[in-house]
């Protein structure tokens, strides 16, 4: 399998408190990784570190065979190349729903307006939003708006997706509509990482499960066997809290 990014003894810090601690995992081309883990587990802060939203403290980021991390490697090229989806859904407020899409392939990837159109709808298509181009965010509802985010992404043709617990800001009702797009997604091969605390998606839709606790990597393996048979007493744990919370 072609891998797409390998993390290498990847560490971060902020001041003396160690959030991340030597880690190692890697993504290959078409596979849904699932971040799973307790809050302050360091699952966000890895995700921003493989986008260098945060510079990792030490490691390495290999991308197609090239540690990102290097002085010399083109930082702003290799962005483009990673699309992001947030908790908060980050719209342009004064942009509508097809302006949103467009604005930044055309800044960004140089495409021309009618090109950037044509992605921008293809897009809005696949994720159900296509009949809202002349809307404004704040006319959407959460799920729409992540819909949007998510379409917004893929509009930039990156090689991999990477979710944010892209469904934590939302009401009950509106997470299925999210998790569903993300599912049509990972059957259609995007690859795709996503830290979540949505265990059915991670235990139906993943390739890999890779669960975090306290900023190492505890355990990683199949869905079947995170879920099923986990080896380390902590994952235990946290699946039987997550699972049977009462």
């Amino acid at each position: 399998m072609e891998k797409l990014i390998e993390i290498k003894h990847l560490s971060k810090s902020f001041g003396t408190h160690q959030v991340l601690k030597d880690i190692d995992f890697s993504v290959n081309k078409g596979e849904t990784v699932c971040i799973i883990g307790s809050s302050g587990s360091g699952k966000s802060t890895l995700l921003r570190c493989i986008n260098l939203l945060e510079k990792p403290s030490g490691g390495e980021i290999i991308y197609k065979g090239e540690n990102i991390l290097d002085k010399k490697h083109d930082i702003y090229g290799y962005r483009t190349k990673l699309g992001m989806v947030f908790q908060q859904f980050n719209l342009f407020n004064n942009h509508n729903v097809l302006s949103n899409c467009m604005v930044g392939q055309m800044k960004v990837l140089k495409r021309s307006k009618k090109e950037a159109e044509e992605v921008a709808m293809k897009y809005l298509k696949v994720v159900g939003m296509d009949e809202y181009v002349n809307a404004r965010p704040k006319q959407l509802s959460g799920g729409q708006k992540q819909r949007v985010a998510i379409a917004r992404a893929l509009s930039m043709e990156p090689d991999v997706m990477l979710f944010d617990e892209p469904t934590s800001a939302l009401d009950p009702e509106m997470v299925g509509e999210v998790l569903k797009v993300m599912k049509k997604l990972a059957e259609i091969g995007l690859t795709m990482l996503v830290v979540t605390h949505e265990m059915e998606f991670a235990k139906e839709v993943s390739n890999r499960v890779v669960f975090m606790d306290k900023g190492v990597i505890a355990e990683q393996g199949s869905p079947e066997q995170i879920f099923n048979n986990p080896v380390h007493e902590r994952t235990r744990e946290f699946l039987k809290r997550i699972l049977n919370p009462m």
